[in-house]
């Protein structure tokens, strides 16, 4: 351990002092995120100021939590409560953690690799660790950690015990890859290629090349590909502050590591090249364009360290497939399975119990570990860190699988059974082990733990919604890029969160701190506070029979007529005084004429709610009826008028604050003046808005995909399906899919109205539409039986499916029938 790894260490270099009772506190881990701490004792938290949220704020919180150390902006006035914290005062917090991981990294002197690059920069990362693990004792950056904060979280891991690190960064403005590169001081540098990914914020494609080249400034070598002509170009003319080896491989022209012939054959590829004059060849499991040029780049690597090709050729084709993202799906048992099997170390485990933490839905979190391997610390020291993780996650139960973390069994408090080998735990399994649980499945490779979550999940048919929690989390954040900065939001996770699932996408709106939840009636609301969903909840559409049940489980009813004031305020009469008076959402009518107060009703609405102490109102709201519409736009203007006067003289009469909000997502992007005091989202979270500039910017968070069944060839003459509506004309191949419309295929699809994606390539739907099927034609359609097959998602968006489907996105979201499995993924 180095002197940084103390709170005295750290203020020194910060350039402050610290008290003596603080002077030895020992450090393991920084933090940036309130919700992720996982060694409170030991952890530093850098309060953070960004666009919408402000690290300070969560100060109190994470004190409570047992964290009494802290890096807060000059200016920070500390609660009174806090008396034996410890607080690091400066200009920037994120400088201050930059510093500081600077300083870490300059206590080691031990090959770094830094990676950048438009695309690949994760899979070359982890890739090279896979190919270089038998041979170093490595460090590399968790998952996507390339930013301005996850580069310092980063390197802050780096330690004597290591040999090799390897670190990606990525930028997306101007001027950031020089305070990266500050921290990584890379000594090998691998630029992956130049893409369009965040090109609004350079001034073009040579500006950003430059921009990236800054991480290779100090570098001895460097390893791209010189048939990026840009990335050449910029290299030939960039002021290196050393003089770097260039380490260039090519298809096209003489090289370093020379690309000959590439073949591709049965899902493998055979890469052929000449480096040192000598003939060399390589053989990936992958047949991808993306694929070969990442394991090339790791090629280069390999050769620049030393390793002889022999070695190199065996580890290759021993490459698995990256786990990119941490799965969420339906088990057996009324369980939840979260699949992150595919690695097990301690940064990994902590990104995944993170997850897991996250999950209400059911009363017991199980985590199902393997041995964590290769680390070179003892067993007992690795383990008892794993066991206060384990503790501080909240974990209800764990299952143990190998001999090293069997041997440990007395550090876990939690309740524990422990298994040798996964042979061994699914020799011992039952089906009724586990029941009404979310289960994490985290193990090493060599532990094969697929086969564990083949028997955990709910077994349904081949056609899935795969829904991108993270594309989500991305969508949310731009929306509220647009806001004003004390403007609130609502997220709508009505119909079954638009067809995703109600609790799972509650989850990361809660996580994400949302402000609001609506759902369309209280069952709705209901499902989600047994969940262990804690956000306010407005319901849009309370029935009669529901005020009883809205009032016992603190939801909030939108009241939009005398006679659906008078049914709560029946309800609260029997009921008796209530403990505080309950939360109401006043909805008007400004023109939409489906729900609302109509402006005459307006005076006798607030006299008796005036009346009523056991009624508090917490918003006034209104619904936009074309907001997409430009040619609607005189209307729209209108109504938000209308709506301006209707509220101001509402809330004119109540001493207390009221929220107003009439900005649905297309009217948040059309209609930025009209955000007053909350705006309400629904299908801009699921990539879905008018065109604008913020458009291209969202990302597609629904995929629809199933696979082909079986294929025909037929001949001229031969009908398909139903009604023998589609007729062959000469000879044609056809594909069956396992989805109809009972699983939400709308039947106007059918006869080449529709079509889906398979292996790039447009398959016409033909023939009528069955319940549980469908056929597609594939003539000259390169595919096989069990291919994956995408009915909707970013190969063809949600959009031009509805279009096909004569109808709306809102509608294609919601018909997708509950029997098609949901399956949730977060990069």
């Amino acid at each position: 351990m180095g002197e940084l790894e103390t709170l005295q260490g750290i203020a020194s270099v910060l350039e402050v002092s610290c008290p003596f009772e603080f002077q030895d506190v020992l450090i393991k881990e920084l933090a940036i995120d309130s919700r992720k701490v996982v060694l409170p004792a030991q952890s530093l938290f850098f309060a953070i100021k960004g666009d919408r949220h402000d690290g300070h704020n969560f100060i109190p919180q994470l004190y409570e939590n047992g964290v009494r150390a802290f890096v807060v902006k000059v200016d920070y006035l500390a609660p009174g409560q806090l008396d034996d914290a410890f607080f690091i005062r400066t200009e920037s917090p994120l400088a201050a953690l930059q510093i500081v991981a600077a300083s870490k990294r300059a206590q080691f002197n031990y090959p770094l690799i830094a990676i950048t690059g438009s695309n690949g920069k994760t899979i070359v990362k982890e890739w090279l660790y896979q190919l270089l693990d038998p041979s170093y004792n490595i460090i590399r950056s968790p998952k996507s950690y390339n930013s301005q904060v996850g580069v310092p979280l980063s390197v802050w891991k780096m330690n004597y015990d290591n040999d090799l690190a390897i670190i990606e960064a990525g930028i997306s403005m101007p001027g950031e890859m020089v305070k990266l590169e500050r921290i990584i001081r890379p000594t090998i540098g691998i630029f992956t290629n130049l893409g369009q990914a965040h090109d609004e914020n350079f001034t073009d494609s040579n500006q950003k090349a430059r921009e990236k080249l800054d991480l290779f400034q100090n570098v001895e070598t460097l390893i791209y590909c010189k048939d990026y002509l840009i990335i050449q170009e910029e290299l030939e003319q960039y002021p290196f502050a050393s003089n770097p080896k260039l380490f260039a491989w090519s298809r096209r022209s003489a090289s370093d590591l020379q690309i000959g012939r590439v073949e591709k054959k049965d899902g493998s590829t055979e890469i052929q090249g000449i480096y040192q004059h000598n003939f060399i060849k390589i053989r990936i499991p992958f047949s991808d364009e993306a694929s070969i040029e990442n394991a090339i780049h790791c090629w280069a690597a390999l050769l620049l360290l030393g390793l002889d090709n022999e070695t190199i050729a065996t580890r290759m084709e021993q490459l698995a497939p990256v786990a990119m993202r941490l799965e969420l799906k339906q088990g057996v048992n009324n369980c939840s399975v979260i699949n992150d099997s595919y690695n097990s170390d301690l940064q990994s485990i902590s990104i995944a119990l993170d997850f897991l933490q996250q999950q209400h839905q059911h009363p017991i979190r199980t985590l199902i570990l393997s041995d964590i391997l290769q680390t070179g610390r003892p067993d007992e020291e690795l383990y008892a860190e794993v066991a206060q993780i384990i503790k501080d996650k909240k974990v209800d139960r764990l299952i143990g699988i190998g001999k090293h973390i069997s041997g440990q069994a007395a550090l876990f408090a939690a309740e524990t059974e422990f298994f040798h080998s996964t042979a061994d735990f699914l020799s011992a399994y039952s089906h009724d082990w586990f029941y009404n649980e979310t289960i994490l499945l985290k193990g090493a490779r060599s532990f094969g733990f697929e086969a564990i979550n083949s028997i955990l999940q709910h077994k349904t048919h081949h056609t899935v919604l795969e829904i991108d929690l993270g594309a989500m989390v991305h969508n949310l954040n731009l929306i509220r890029s647009l806001l004003k900065p004390n403007t609130k939001l609502m997220a709508m996770v009505k119909a079954f969160g638009y067809g995703s699932g109600s609790f799972e996408i509650a989850n990361v709106l809660q996580f994400h701190h949302v402000g609001y939840l609506a759902v369309a009636y209280a069952d709705e609301g209901i499902e989600l506070r047994k969940a262990g969903i804690s956000l306010p909840i407005m319901v849009i559409s309370p029935e009669e029979q529901s005020f009883d049940a809205m009032i016992q489980y603190g939801l909030e009813p939108e009241i939009f007529s005398v006679r659906s004031l008078q049914l709560l305020e029946n309800a609260i009469a029997r009921k008796g005084t209530l403990d505080s008076p309950l939360k109401i959402h006043i909805k008007l009518n400004t023109g939409m004429n489906r729900l609302g107060f109509a402006e005459r009703e307006l005076n006798q609405l607030i006299v008796r709610v005036k009346n009523n102490k056991q009624l508090h109102v917490a918003s006034v709201f209104s619904h936009l009826a074309a907001s997409e519409n430009p040619e609607e736009d005189d209307f729209t203007r209108k109504q938000i008028a209308l709506f301006e006067k209707m509220s101001s003289e509402l809330t004119a009469h109540f001493q207390y604050s009221i929220t107003r909000h009439i900005c649905n997502s297309f009217g948040i992007i059309r209609f930025p003046e009209a955000q007053f005091d909350m705006v309400r989202l629904g299908i801009g979270l699921y990539g879905v808005a008018p065109e604008s500039p913020v458009t291209n910017r969202l990302r597609n968070v629904s995929t629809l995909r199933t696979t082909i069944t079986q294929l025909h060839e037929l001949r001229d003459g031969d009908t398909i399906g139903y009604g023998r509506i589609e007729k062959v004309v000469g000879e044609m191949r056809s594909a069956t899919l396992p989805i109809g419309y009972a699983d939400g295929l709308n039947r106007k699809n059918g006869n080449r109205q529709g079509y889906v994606v398979i292996n790039g390539h447009r398959a016409p739907i033909v023939g009528n539409v069955c319940m549980d099927m469908c056929m597609v034609d594939v003539t000259g359609v390169p595919c096989k039986e069990g291919d994956d097959v995408v009915v909707f998602g970013t190969e063809l968006p949600i959009t031009e499916f509805a279009k096909n489907s004569e109808t709306i996105p809102y509608e294609v979201l919601t018909s997708v029938s509950s029997r098609v499995k949901r399956v949730y993924y977060q990069e």
